[in-house]
């Protein structure tokens, strides 16, 4: 089991260069298997989600090379195949091969997908779109079968109950090789969403409308990609950085930033009083002073993104007074409350996504467990801040979704060690 260990109370400092968005990386992979020949992306981030999609590729005869954030897929010799399924069960994207098989051969056989236990996150709105394009979808063991080879993939008119961007993201991918036209409302508007409707484009799609409530698609017979498709910079990897910086800099830079992409997130760090300076593409965090509590509210892109109320927590623990947090998307995400309470600090959920966090002192450090990527992300956060040694178990679970985070903690000062993990090939 990986590990992760840190000599707390040291302040940070110096530049850090963000990585490209997980949560593009993780759909534009198996978008990649729609074209028709191979595939180049950059600035991927080199996190464990990656390898495990590459080896979900290995199993159906597509070869992909990764080395220093380039990536190379190529997909001209696929083979339909079963599916690993533990990769599957360790990762939540894998559905997006749900609607990326879907569009290459008009069928799909996938094992429910896994990753983090955030609650009930249904594929419900996943399903409603594949069956609108005609595919008869059944469910037997947690293996679902996906089928449109019968009568082929139509295009059609989609509203969505409910906002969700991997049904957004799954019937994009599905549609954009359907017969005729395909309009799906009440979209998801992530930036992550424009990311996979540019890549699809400029292959030759037909996808209009990304980052609005309607996307409109033409479905086209062939995708050919001609030009290195460059992966959006990470705003959540962002936001969490920043977070360190104002909970316990002395001045740190953050690079490769979309600040539009942030807006919400930053406009709580403004309000609480945080040193802040936003530039083109960075973004410069000051060390911290008088902080004041805030209420944050986790909504939909562009409100305040649910990926980052965990990483936020620590910096609220500055604040003079009682700040809450109201998470609406994920209501069970709280199982960094608990771990943050071993190391001394005054947080609690009363309420099912009601969150208190108080004026937290002193930090100290002890053992914890990652459950999750962004619970991870805030105990990482906090064993900085703390005194003494924190060992952080389970610690896979954030290198899923940091880039090369030994490497840019390590830049900023902290004193920091992974044991249990091979950092190289980013493999258990």
């Amino acid at each position: 089991m990986a590990k992760i260990i840190i000599n707390g109370g040291r302040k940070v400092a110096g530049q850090v260069t963000i990585g490209g968005a997980k949560n593009s990386t993780v759909a534009l992979i198996p978008a990649a298997i729609l074209a028709d020949t191979p595939v180049q992306f950059d600035n991927v981030p080199q996190i464990l989600d990656v390898k495990n999609l590459q080896y979900i590729l290995a199993a159906m005869n597509v070869h992909s090379t990764f080395k220093d954030g380039d990536l190379s897929i190529d997909p001209t010799t696929i083979k339909e195949a079963p599916l690993p399924a533990t990769a599957i069960k360790s990762l939540r994207a894998s559905y997006y091969f749900m609607g990326a098989l879907l569009g290459r051969f008009g069928r799909a056989t996938v094992t429910f997908p896994g990753g983090d236990n955030l609650g009930a996150r249904p594929i419900d709105q996943h399903i409603k779109g594949f069956e609108a394009l005609g595919a008869k979808v059944t469910e037997k063991d947690d293996v679902i079968n996906i089928d449109a080879s019968e009568n082929g993939l139509k295009g059609a008119r989609i509203a969505l109950d409910t906002v969700s961007v991997g049904a957004t993201i799954n019937i994009i991918l599905a549609a954009v090789r359907a017969e005729g036209q395909t309009i799906i409302e009440n979209v998801a508007k992530e930036p992550e969403i424009i990311d996979i409707a540019t890549f699809l484009n400029n292959m030759g799609a037909n996808i209009r409308g990304a980052g609005t409530d309607t996307i409109r698609i033409t479905g086209v017979q062939t995708l050919e990609a001609k030009n290195t498709h460059t992966v959006i910079p990470d705003r959540i990897e962002a936001g969490t950085y920043m977070s360190l910086a104002a909970a316990f800099g002395d001045g740190v830079t953050v690079n490769n930033v979309i600040p539009e992409h942030l807006e919400s997130y930053t406009s709580k760090l403004i309000e609480m009083g945080v040193d802040m300076k936003i530039g083109e593409d960075s973004v410069y965090i000051g060390p911290s002073k008088t902080l004041k509590p805030v209420a944050i509210k986790t909504m939909p892109y562009p409100g305040f993104a649910t990926d980052l109320q965990q990483p936020i927590t620590p910096l609220l623990f500055l604040a003079d007074g009682e700040s809450t947090i109201t998470e609406t998307i994920y209501p069970k995400r709280i199982r960094h409350i608990a771990e943050l309470r071993r190391m001394g600090a005054e947080v609690s959920s009363v309420n099912p996504g009601e969150i208190k966090v108080n004026h937290s002192a002193r930090l100290v450090g002890t053992t914890v467990e990652a459950a999750e990527i962004r619970a991870g992300a805030a105990l990482v956060i906090a064993a900085v801040m703390a005194d003494g040694q924190t060992t952080i178990d389970n610690a896979s679970h954030i290198l899923r979704g940091y880039d090369r985070l030994a490497d840019k903690l390590q830049g900023l000062g902290v004193d920091l060690q992974i044991e249990g993990v091979d950092l190289i090939n980013l493999m258990p």
